[in-house]
């Protein structure tokens, strides 16, 4: 019953977008749109998720707005989905749940898939939030203050 409250309250950031992404499902068909999946087949092929519970997920990010149906890049009679920009919005958040993954969910030597800069093929820096001055923010330097 905690987590319901939780999730229900309208003043939190955090519970309200995860009313809309907030299960595993949806963050990797949204992992997937960035790493340019669009067709239906080939969420499915990749994640190995049931037909029904794929097309509710892709149902809800497209009347969440973070993804739209579109017509086929190849000209075909079937849609594809694409990020909006509110789905690249997530963009940050992708890349933060990969780092902090890479971080801490894998063994020395241990092989994982690296996101890398088109640019140049070197691995992203770690993401970190900033103050106002550049300087890294922690946890301990921040507090949640509720506006009225």
């Amino acid at each position: 019953m905690a987590r319901q409250k939780h999730r229900q309250d309208g003043q939190c950031p955090v519970a309200r977008s995860l009313e809309q992404v907030g299960d595993a499902w949806s963050l990797l068909i949204v992992r997937n749109a960035f790493d340019g999946m669009r067709r239906y087949g080939e969420f499915l092929d990749d994640l190995g998720i049931a037909r029904n519970i794929l097309a509710d997920r892709l149902r809800r990010l497209v009347e969440a707005g973070i993804l739209e149906q579109v017509a086929a890049a190849d000209g075909g009679s079937h849609s594809e989905y694409a990020l909006t920009r509110r789905g690249k919005d997530l963009f940050p958040v992708i890349v933060g749940l990969r780092q902090w993954g890479e971080a801490h969910l894998y063994g020395k030597g241990e092989r994982h898939s690296k996101l890398v800069a088109r640019a140049d093929g070197k691995p992203l820096p770690p993401m970190r939030p900033l103050g106002r001055d550049g300087r890294p923010l922690e946890a301990d330097d921040t507090l949640v203050k509720r506006i009225a």
